[in-house]
């Protein structure tokens, strides 16, 4: 990765121009740059899918105004000082968050609500496992089953994470690089077992050790780094219905769901429920982009990790 100087993008009738203020750094972006990632842009881009930021010039028509605090995501082109994005990709920034939470809303947060609520379907009282819970679509797990009245066991890769998931509400913490963690599952739960198993590492095979008779698995995403092949026969002797999530796809398949996932959100935020877990160090400058990926490889962070283009803060 290399920072260059290039023109500041022209914005087509139905698009935005918005100066970037927060980058949200993903795994996915160190993909893409290596060009192992499913879309494969030409060579040279600028990568980036998660920002906030402030509406420069917008169409004629349109529900946001010069000045607006906005937040979005675009396939590419975040980590930059400006970026153009069609107008339905970008919402208004709640006004209980900064610059800094809301450049990592749009892709961890109606994710694991998706998973939570259009797949598993938590009731209060539930008991869920949330696996990778520092990360940032655990944080916002977490707290959003938390949201839902659910009772929480976060598994975490070390005890040095422990303090930060029990910030964001956890009831129960657990380490799952241990040999007995589903043991451990077990006793907390008083030998009952979880109801909701949430997994973006690819962990399934060991937590149906420890769910309950009708419980739910969402896979969300495969961080282990390789698909994981599940015994059939321990889903149908605790009864388990195992499911996927894929938000992306929502648009095409089911796109009366995202309003209203957005509008639960921003419900939960205003009030105060929902609040996204910022990394530190913030990492200041484009040229400093790379640090932060590295830091995300190597799995040193915790929240979501952020990038600033400029030294300067926002203003607004």
């Amino acid at each position: 990765m290399e920072v260059k100087d290039i023109p500041v993008p022209a914005p087509k009738k139905n698009e935005l121009l918005i100066k970037v203020d927060s980058v949200g750094a993903n795994f996915f972006d160190i993909l893409l740059v290596q060009g192992k990632y499913q879309i494969k842009p030409q060579f040279p881009f600028t990568p980036g899918a998660e920002f906030s930021g402030t509406v420069i010039r917008t169409p004629e028509t349109s529900r946001f105004k010069t000045g607006d605090r906005v937040f979005g995501s675009n396939p590419t082109g975040a980590y930059a000082e400006y970026i153009v994005v069609p107008e339905p990709q970008c919402f208004h920034i709640p006004s209980t968050l900064s610059f800094e939470q809301a450049a990592g809303l749009y892709i961890t947060y109606p994710t694991s609500y998706a998973a939570l609520v259009l797949r598993a379907k938590v009731v209060p009282g539930d008991w869920v496992l949330v696996h990778a819970a520092a990360g940032g679509v655990g944080i916002a797990a977490v707290q959003i089953a938390k949201a839902l009245g659910a009772r929480v066991i976060a598994a975490v890769g070390s005890e040095g994470k422990f303090d930060i998931v029990q910030a964001q509400g956890a009831d129960h913490c657990v380490n799952y690089r241990e040999a007995n963690w589903t043991s451990r599952v077990m006793e907390i739960t008083n030998g009952k077992g979880v109801n909701v198993v949430y997994d973006p590492v690819g962990l399934v095979e060991k937590s149906l050790k420890c769910v309950a008779w009708n419980a739910r698995v969402v896979v969300v995403g495969f961080a282990a780094g390789s698909i994981e092949k599940i015994a059939a026969n321990r889903i149908l002797l605790k009864n388990v219905a195992v499911t996927g999530v894929h938000w992306g796809a929502y648009a095409k398949n089911e796109p009366e769901k995202i309003p209203e996932v957005w509008e639960a959100l921003f419900k939960m935020a205003e009030e105060g429920k929902i609040n996204p877990v910022v990394y530190e160090p913030v990492f200041y400058g484009l040229e400093n982009a790379k640090l932060a990926l590295r830091a995300i490889a190597n799995r040193e962070t915790y929240g979501k990790v952020i990038v600033k283009p400029t030294e300067a803060a926002s203003k607004l």
